[in-house]
This record gives structure tokens, C-alpha cells and sequence, in this order.
């Protein structure tokens, strides 16, 4: 499964409140178009051979249009680099280092996203299968 002719695929995790709100930003956002957004939280959603639903909510995971798959770090640098307000942190995950560092800091923040999903859902952000839109 590649992903779309128009920009990346973007698999989340629409039972967790942090993750939908995240993904409602970036939808948001002027270039957010160029994104598609596959909820992989509900039955049936298939995001390919190389990726099952189950991995695709452990971790962040986006597919370039020639069917690469990224994941943690890497895919948020994908997303940066197709929003031109977010292109400034594309910019500096490209410097020398960085992709380490920020796969290390994604990777420290796995474990407390339980923890800040419940606070982003104490303070009002709900998961996608409770949102009209699913965004």
C-alpha cells in the first residue's frame, strides 16, 4: 500500500485523545490537505502488508508516497516537511545528530502516553470515534 498520489499516509491511534488531537492540528493546518489520516484504532482498517493495526497504535508510523514506511521520529519529520508552518522543524530534524535525538526523545515518550492521553482527555480532547468528523 503506497501512499496517496497527493502526500503521506498518516496512521494513529484514534482511541487515544492526545494522538486525535495532534492529528486534528496537523489536519488543520494550511498544507494539511496533502496529508490522509487512516484511523487504525477501528475494526477492518488495513494499512498494508508490512504494518498491522496493532503495531500502527504502538507506534507513529506514516507511508511516502513511493510506499516507504516511517516511523517514530522520522515520520513527524515526513509531516513537517509537507506543512509549510512546521517546515522550521523539518529543517532543524535534518541537522546532524538530530534524528537520533529526537528518535530517543520519542521513544522516552512512549511510555508516559498513557498518562497524557488521560490528561489531554481531562481536559477535553476525545478520541476520533467520539468526534463528528473522525479527524
Amino acid at each position: 500500500m503506497a501512499g496517496t498520489e497527493n502526500g503521506p499516509v498518516v496512521y494513529y491511534d484514534g482511541s487515544c485523545p492526545l494522538c486525535t488531537a495532534e492529528i486534528g492540528h496537523y489536519a488543520g493546518q494550511p498544507g494539511g490537505d496533502r496529508l490522509s489520516f487512516v484511523d487504525v484504532s477501528q475494526p477492518g482498517t488495513n494499512p498494508g502488508p508490512d504494518l498491522t493495526p496493532r503495531d500502527a497504535m504502538r507506534r507513529f508510523h506514516v507511508r511516502l508516497p513511493d510506499g516507504r514506511l516511517l516511523s517514530g521520529a522520522r515520520a513527524f519529520v515526513a509531516i513537517w516537511e509537507v506543512l509549510p508552518r512546521w517546515r522550521w522543524a523539518a529543517r532543524i530534524a535534518g541537522l546532524p545528530g538530530m534524528p537520533t535525538v529526537l528518535e530517543l526523545a520519542y521513544r522516552a515518550f512512549l511510555p508516559v502516553r498513557p498518562l497524557l492521553s488521560r490528561i489531554a482527555a481531562a481536559l477535553g480532547a476525545k478520541p476520533a470515534n467520539s468526534c463528528p468528523q473522525g479527524k
